[in-house]
């Protein structure tokens, strides 16, 4: 039986998270402050787990390293890909990634490129993506004279705005936004600022200085994102990017559509909405929130219903 792995969520508290992974995508959460729902994940920081099916129970890590037949026989060491939900409560810390190069050197993993799917954000959202510096002895300068307004480039944000994050872009999600992420397998976060505020016990948290001057891009670089979509009747299929690290589209669906594999494997989170997944033969209810991988052996899959998801699959160096 070809079945997709659905995977259970791995909620992460953060000093600037929320309720809306309860409220809006009906999650049973720990507590208010749960800034990021791990949808699919590999990475040890919070790992998966097969909720149906043969492997029901296994972690994603050990299904990589134990059935590369359900990946293509892969080379990677680690599943490459994380998916992410995130509440932005409050304003994330403004932040930059390394690339794969500086990763793997200074801290022992992948770097981070990422992007953003906006699911909602309140009236007024913004996020900074990008900056103003024209040097890096600019850059530092202006970071260390905390001249935030001249050096930090924002952007107002609307639902169903897609934005990407390659390493080296200074960024930060703003107040009130709410985010599908999909990004390289990585927790290599480098602060640069974080708006002086305390936690709990009254601490700051760690900032990055000289590390974030090292792996910024400069002067910076904002790529445009180039959608292409296909029609089927009343559904789509939005691409929205093709990279080395990642491809991520949006499957529209009003009432029923097809969608046949083009990579090894592919993941999928609902963001909004409710239906059926179909896949040889067999019927899977799908709700808001729900994730899952489809295998190799998962050549095509059928969608109906009212659904708008997001999906994923491994770039060409992924």
């Amino acid at each position: 039986m070809q079945e997709p792995l659905f995977l259970k969520p791995v909620f992460q508290e953060k000093i600037w998270g929320g309720s809306r992974l309860k409220t809006v995508f009906g999650f049973d959460i720990p507590n208010d402050k749960i800034g990021e729902d791990w949808a699919i994940s590999a990475h040890p920081h919070g790992v998966s787990i097969v909720e149906n099916g043969e492997f029901k129970g296994q972690k994603l890590n050990d299904l990589w390293d134990t059935h590369k037949e359900l990946f293509g026989h892969p080379e990677g060491p680690v599943f490459p890909l994380l998916t992410k939900i995130l509440d932005a409560e409050d304003e994330l810390s403004v932040q930059v990634h390394p690339d794969d190069e500086y990763g793997l050197k200074h801290e022992g993993e992948l770097g981070k490129t990422e992007c953003w799917y906006i699911i909602d954000a309140e009236p007024g959202a913004e996020i900074i993506y990008g900056h103003h510096a024209k040097t890096r002895e600019e850059l530092a300068e202006m970071i260390h004279e905390g001249r935030w307004d001249d050096l930090l480039r924002r952007v107002p944000v609307k639902k169903g705005d897609f934005f990407y994050v390659p390493s080296g872009t200074i960024h930060a999600i703003g107040k009130g936004i709410l985010i599908l992420e999909t990004q390289q397998s990585s927790d290599t976060t480098y602060r640069v600022y974080d708006y002086d505020r305390k936690d709990d016990q009254g601490n700051t948290r760690e900032l990055h200085i000289q590390q974030s001057i090292d792996v910024t891009t400069v002067p910076a670089s904002v790529p445009e994102v180039q959608m292409k979509e296909v029609r089927q009747g009343a559904s789509s299929i939005i691409t929205y990017l093709e990279t080395e690290f990642f491809n991520v589209y949006e499957w529209q669906v009003a009432g029923k559509l097809q969608v046949k594999k083009q990579a090894p494997y592919t993941l999928m989170t609902v963001i909004s909405g409710e239906g059926q997944l179909v896949v040889d033969g067999k019927e899977y209810p799908l709700t808001k929130g729900a994730s899952c991988i489809f295998p190799s052996d998962i050549k095509e899959w059928t969608l109906f219903g009212d659904l708008d998801i997001i999906a994923s699959e491994p770039g060409k160096n992924a």
